[in-house]
């Protein structure tokens, strides 16, 4: 494939997502104010946070980001952690140095884009699918028939973007365990969790579980700071961890200081601001799942078991592109049709939409949704 190529996902927002007046389209709970962190967080960080030297700060990330990261994770230290400029750079330094000709990884689908294109960029890829039709399910045994002896990496992000599915504890255990087997690493795109609805259904992280799990993380999701734009990788493997070091030295260098310094309070203040993003999540949810149950005859919704995303079937005449093409012209309101999240390895279905619920004005969006739905001709 020709790399970079359009990123299908990214290029739909930039074009329409600050310019309409109801996106419901966005992946992350609705951004607090620094004055609302430090709220949360106590009023004692504001002090020394004015007063930082706006200098560089160390390629890793801060002594103090690094230790508040560690503590999120059972068995990683902060010698186990890099900090990126977002998950992207982090997404794609990581198969920069796991990937070269030759090699082969694994990928779910549907994926959030760079999951598969930075690999394809590298190497030869196998896309395994989740099942539509089954809540999207993950069969494993399509993972293992999908292995080469010359596979290098399987890519998995759960929970899942856009479904908010999730695998269970011994669907995860099935794959360490033939991917230890192998000698096969795994990327783990984790930067749902600590957004499941059912704490019991949270899995463990691969850094942690794995020697060769590699785990990404940011502090948009979870913790509602997507402006900050921090995010990390977590591994174990030390030898590895100083490649990727390498590969930052020719991308970001290093993160602002001010992202850092607002990341490492977030993380040690993380229990009133996680208890407050799922405190909405979950009323949001509940918004959206009565929205939608007055219109039968147009969706049908698998819950996510995670996240603030639905990934919700449209069964108009017209299809889910159009749909959301008519929705956003002529309403104001953004949705993201599937094939926004076409991939190159598998079929993904285009009749999908993904509606994101964290945002404050959901109920006034779902308003002017619903409005327009009713006027039109039946």
């Amino acid at each position: 494939m020709a790399f970079p190529e359009d990123f299908r996902l990214i290029s739909y927002l930039s074009r329409l997502e600050h310019a309409v007046r109801f996106p419901l389209s966005s992946s992350y709970p609705e951004s607090m104010s620094t004055d609302t962190l430090f709220a949360l967080a106590g009023e004692a960080h504001r002090a020394p946070f004015m007063q930082a030297v706006l200098d560089y700060p160390p390629l890793r990330g801060t002594p103090e980001l690094l230790a508040a990261i560690a503590t999120t994770y059972d068995r990683i230290t902060p010698d186990d952690i890099i900090s990126f400029a977002g998950a992207d750079e982090a997404i794609y330094a990581c198969f920069q140095m796991l990937l070269n000709a030759g090699d082969h990884a694994v990928v779910i689908t549907p994926n959030y884009q760079s999951l598969e294109s930075v690999p394809l960029s590298r190497c030869d890829v196998t896309g395994v699918t989740l099942d539509e039709n089954n809540d999207w399910a993950l069969d494993t045994e399509k993972v293992r028939a999908a292995l080469r002896p010359e596979t290098k990496v399987l890519v998995i992000n759960f929970p899942h973007n856009p479904t908010g599915a999730l695998i269970s504890h011994q669907q995860l255990n099935e794959l360490v365990d033939m991917c230890r087997a192998r000698g096969i690493w795994i990327f783990s795109d984790e930067v749902y969790r600590l957004t499941e609805f059912d704490p019991a259904d949270r899995l463990p992280q691969l850094a942690d579980m794995y020697e060769r799990g590699i785990s990404l993380n940011v502090t948009s999701k979870a913790y509602g700071l997507p402006g900050l734009r921090i995010g990390w990788v977590a591994c174990q493997d030390k030898a590895w961890m100083r490649d990727l070091e390498r590969m930052k030295q020719y991308l970001s260098i290093c993160n602002a200081l001010p992202g850092e310094m607002l990341t490492t309070i977030a993380l040690n203040a993380r229990a009133p601001i996680l208890e407050r993003v799922m405190q909405r999540s979950r009323h949001q949810l509940t918004l959206l799942t009565t929205f939608l149950a007055r219109y039968p005859h147009l969706f049908q919704l698998s819950l996510p078991k995670a996240g603030v995303l639905a990934f919700v079937r449209y069964t108009g005449a017209e299809g889910a592109q159009a749909f959301a093409t008519q929705l956003v012209e002529q309403a104001g309101v953004m949705v993201i049709p599937s094939v926004a999240y076409a991939s190159e390895l598998t079929a993904v279905p285009e009749d999908f939409l993904r509606i994101g619920f964290g945002r404050a004005n959901l109920e006034q969006a779902l308003t002017e949704m619903g409005a327009w739905l009713d006027q039109r001709p039946s």
